[in-house]
C-alpha cells in the first residue's frame, strides 16, 4: 500500500464526461448524476484502509449534500484482478450493506481516473453548477482511523459553501489514501 495525497485543487478545471456501468445495472454519465448546485465525484474502493475509515461518513455526506442540490458519485477504478475484494459483486455488496445514496460505478478501463487525475482512494472532487472544479481536499481529518466524532466536516461544509455560493474555499487540506491499483501494462 502506497499512501498519496491529492494535488492542490485547480479551480475552474472542468469535469470530463463518462459513462460508467453501475453496481445497480443502470450506465451512468454527468449529467445523470450532476445536481442542480453541483457534484460530488470521488474515486473509493472496497479494500483501502483509509476508505474503510470514513464510509459510513462518506454515505452520510453525500445523502444530506443530495438535500443542497449536489449530486454525487462514487468511482472504482482499481484493478480487481489484483484486488478482488474490489470486484463488482463485492461493490455491489457494499453499495447494498450501506444503502449507498449515490451510484457506485466501475472504471474497468481506468480511463476515468486517468482523466481526473485521480491519485488515492478516497480522491474528492468537488464541482459546482457549471461543473467547474471547487474542492479538491479531504473529508475530516480521518485517516486510516475514523477522527473522533465533532471534528470539521471539510468535505460537507466545503460542498454546501458550493451549493451557496458556486465557490469552494480557497483554504484546503488534501485527501490523503492508498494509491489507486493501475493495471500492468
Amino acid at each position: 500500500m502506497v499512501r498519496m495525497e491529492t494535488p492542490v485543487c485547480d479551480f475552474g478545471w472542468k469535469a470530463v464526461d463518462f459513462a460508467l456501468p453501475g453496481v445497480d445495472g443502470k450506465t451512468y454519465t454527468l449529467k445523470d448524476v450532476a445536481g442542480p448546485n453541483g457534484l460530488l465525484l470521488m474515486f473509493i474502493c472496497n479494500h483501502c484502509p483509509y476508505v474503510q475509515a470514513v464510509i459510513e461518513r462518506i454515505v452520510r455526506d453525500a445523502r444530506e449534500l443530495r438535500g443542497h442540490g449536489i449530486g454525487a458519485i462514487a468511482v472504482m477504478s482499481n484493478d480487481p484482478t489484483e484486488y478482488p475484494e474490489d470486484g463488482f459483486d463485492h461493490m455491489a455488496e457494499l453499495a447494498r450493506r450501506l444503502d449507498f445514496p449515490m451510484p457506485y460505478v466501475l472504471d474497468a478501463s481506468q480511463d476515468i481516473a486517468k482523466a481526473y487525475g485521480a491519485v488515492c482512494t478516497p480522491d474528492f472532487f468537488g464541482f459546482n453548477r457549471k461543473l467547474e472544479l471547487q474542492y479538491r481536499g479531504r473529508l475530516d481529518e480521518s485517516r486510516k482511523e475514523t477522527a473522533p466524532e465533532g471534528v470539521r466536516r471539510d468535505l460537507f461544509e466545503a460542498m454546501k459553501q458550493v451549493a451557496e455560493t458556486q465557490r469552494g474555499p480557497a483554504d484546503q487540506i488534501p485527501s490523503m489514501g492508498c494509491s489507486i491499483k493501475w493495471k500492468s501494462q
